[in-house]
């Protein structure tokens, strides 16, 4: 009897070791299926994909940007600089604190293979990179690389602000301080029209060209800068076209509602209203 009680436990004790055995063995260095997670998430953020989006397909880059540059021996670089749609540029630099110091260059530019950044060929054969962002452009130094430090921001040229609903239209005028204008000769139709890639105003006051430089700043705010500038001409009647431009060096914001644009002088009644006119 004792030896069948020790037969049945040597047969169990096999038994157990043998399922023991058949368990998985656990890995010695297991890895957290989080941290696997993680480490492939963590693939660098760029700015780019490789699906072809990029500044130069994404982003609405053809404008006007503007900045103050640091400068060693000034006060800082006055940048205005223009990128079109044909690849061409104008920059306007001037040196603040040297009397007014001013340089112009107008050329072409390259964009690079990723399509993030431009090069500017310059009259005297040197070369200015920016990379760019939206509605912005970044000064880059000599090697291609962005500007860190304390000043980094002052190395950021803004892209001036744009309105549809204003601008790449022909407004002609149909009002005037009050009084309703009509124009029985369509050539003698005073009007504006504002062309957001130059950032430049150009129409008629009824008797001579009138053109000149504009800016959209907020709240509708809208500035001329030095004014407009008109051709010469005498006209048999100069009423129109001496209040058109008394009206146009008052005009400090506007309103566009229904094909109407109204130009005004602060919270005061509009000093002109215009007509939408699709041609």
């Amino acid at each position: 009897m004792k030896n069948i009680f020790n037969l049945a436990v040597l047969t169990c004790s096999v038994l157990l070791i043998g399922f023991t055995s058949c368990k998985p063995k656990a890995s010695e260095n297991p890895k957290p299926e989080a941290a696997q997670t993680s480490e492939a998430e963590e693939a660098p953020a760029t700015e780019f994909t490789g699906d072809g989006h990029n500044s130069r397909i994404s982003v609405d880059w053809n404008g006007i940007y503007k900045g103050t540059i640091p400068c060693a021996d000034c006060e800082g670089i006055q940048t205005e600089l223009t990128l079109m749609e044909d690849g061409s540029f104008e920059r306007r630099t001037t040196y603040l604190g040297k009397d007014g110091e001013t340089h112009s260059d107008s050329g072409n530019f390259t964009w690079n293979d990723a399509g993030s950044a431009v090069t500017l060929t310059l009259g005297d054969g040197e070369t200015q990179q920016y990379q760019v962002g939206e509605n912005m452009l970044f000064h880059l130094d000599r090697e291609g690389n962005r500007i860190t430090g304390d000043l980094a921001e002052n190395y950021i040229l803004m892209k001036n602000k744009t309105d549809h609903r204003l601008e790449n239209k022909k407004w002609v005028l149909t009002e005037l301080m009050g009084q309703e204008i009509t124009f029985e000769d369509e050539n003698r139709q005073a009007f504006l029209m504002f062309d957001s890639a130059s950032g430049r105003v150009a129409g008629h006051d009824s008797c001579n060209r009138v053109m000149g430089s504009y800016e959209i700043l907020e709240g509708n705010r809208l500035s001329f800068g030095r004014g407009l500038a008109s051709t010469m001409m005498a006209c048999p009647d100069m009423e129109i076209a001496d209040g058109f431009n008394k009206v146009m060096n008052r005009v400090d914001n506007y309103t566009v509602a229904d094909g109407v644009l109204s130009l005004n002088k602060a919270r005061m009644a509009p000093l002109a209203r215009f007509k939408l006119v699709t041609e």
